[in-house]
């Protein structure tokens, strides 16, 4: 009975420890992902602002 209850207290302990490990991963992923978010945000507002003074008169098509 003892060693059954040792045997599941480590089992419950490599699982947590496979757990965190994998939160840590998905955290650091997660981070990568909201950086190159905001990176990209960033990219487009310049774009946006350089097209804008690129031709800031042009009229738009009778489609629009």
């Amino acid at each position: 009975m003892l060693e059954e209850l040792q045997g599941r207290i480590t089992e419950l302990e490599i699982r947590f420890s496979h757990q965190t490990q994998l939160l840590d991963e998905i955290n650091d992923v997660l981070t990568d992902c909201h950086r190159r978010i905001d990176q990209l945000s960033r990219e487009n507002q310049r774009l946006r602002e350089a097209v804008s003074t690129m031709s800031p008169a042009l009229e738009e098509s009778p489609d629009e």
